[in-house]
């Protein structure tokens, strides 16, 4: 497809999604070496450990459950922008803990990051008096697996998923560092933050939730920042690495219900913009050849869809780490 093409391509989904990014901005939120021993650490079956791993941000708290029968596999499962500072949402909305408990993987949910986009960022956000620059590349890619090889978890054999804020993530973190992630999954992602308008999107959001500066995480739009953390920019990274994208269409079922009018409604709008997001990533890898397992379902921006998602990448994600 020639560039005259895609410049089409694009501006038929801005005419196409320009009424759901207006309403979104005005809603400002988002929905929410390697060691070979077997883990010194066991945790019962649907429980987890609580780590304090060090940082360049200050000490990070990790919730951890191990592997079944001692293998060196790992999951790293990444929140959305509403991350709490005190667990992991994965393992208090999500049954995550129960899906894997028998598995030889080990879970790892970093707790923390509050509309980081699990980045590293240019300086400490300007807004919010915030003490420390989020560094959380840095500390995924470096840090933290450094530190759980010392129980015995593999640096380099390991899968990494995200909702929402973590979507994108996720298939960034696996694309600019191949070495460690063999499978990426994003649910509900906002895998095109470049698309015309989606950096105000992102800022009205950021603002809502912390009153973070967007311009102290990747500086102006048209800084290169921005297109290295695009994964339908660095899909080409992504070529040989196992995928799995899922989105709903913004259909509310009976999974929304328990959430309250309001919160549907909000949701269905995310779930939008993550779908038109989905179908542009869906194109552009289709266009460069690169294969990947995309489903758009009935759903909204909510957890229990992502756990849904989680349960459909879970075998996928076994098979690729041989987690047996």
């Amino acid at each position: 497809m020639g560039a005259a093409a895609r410049s089409g391509n694009q501006r038929g989904w801005l005419r196409k999604t320009g009424a759901v990014l207006a309403t979104a901005v005005l809603l400002s939120s988002i929905g929410a070496a390697a060691a070979t021993a077997a883990p010194k650490l066991r945790t019962p079956a649907g429980g987890y450990t609580e780590l304090s791993v060090p940082s360049s941000m200050g000490p990070i708290k990790v919730q951890v459950q191990w592997a079944a029968r001692g293998g060196s596999a790992a999951v790293y499962l990444l929140d959305g922008l509403r991350a709490p500072d005190d667990h992991s949402q994965w393992t208090s909305d999500t049954d995550a803990l129960r899906q894997f408990a028998g598995d030889n993987v080990t879970l790892v949910f970093p707790v923390g990051g509050r509309s980081s986009f699990y980045t590293d960022w240019y300086r400490p956000s300007s807004t919010n008096h915030q003490p420390t620059t989020y560094k959380w590349e840095t500390f995924l890619t470096e840090e933290l697996p450094a530190y759980l090889a010392r129980y015995g978890v593999s640096r380099t054999n390991d899968a990494i998923v995200g909702a929402s804020m973590g979507g994108n993530a996720a298939l960034i973190l696996a694309a600019h560092h191949r070495d460690q992630f063999k499978f990426a999954g994003s649910f509900s992602g906002f895998v095109h933050p470049t698309f015309p308008l989606w950096n105000e999107a992102m800022r009205a959001a950021m603002v809502d939730e912390g009153n973070f500066n967007v311009d102290d995480m990747w500086g102006p739009v048209d800084d290169p920042a921005w297109s290295r953390n695009d994964a339908t920019d660095q899909a080409e990274l992504l070529r040989g690495l196992p995928i799995y994208l899922s989105t709903g269409n913004g259909r509310p079922g009976p999974l929304d219900l328990p959430y309250g009018f309001g919160n549907t409604v909000n949701a269905m709008v995310l779930e939008a913009m993550t779908l038109t997001s989905a179908q542009i990533f869906r194109d552009r890898i289709a266009e460069l050849g690169i294969a990947a397992r995309i489903d758009i379902l009935d759903g909204t921006h909510t957890w229990p869809y992502w756990q849904q998602a989680l349960a459909a990448a879970r075998p996928m994600m076994l098979d690729v780490l041989g987690a047996y």
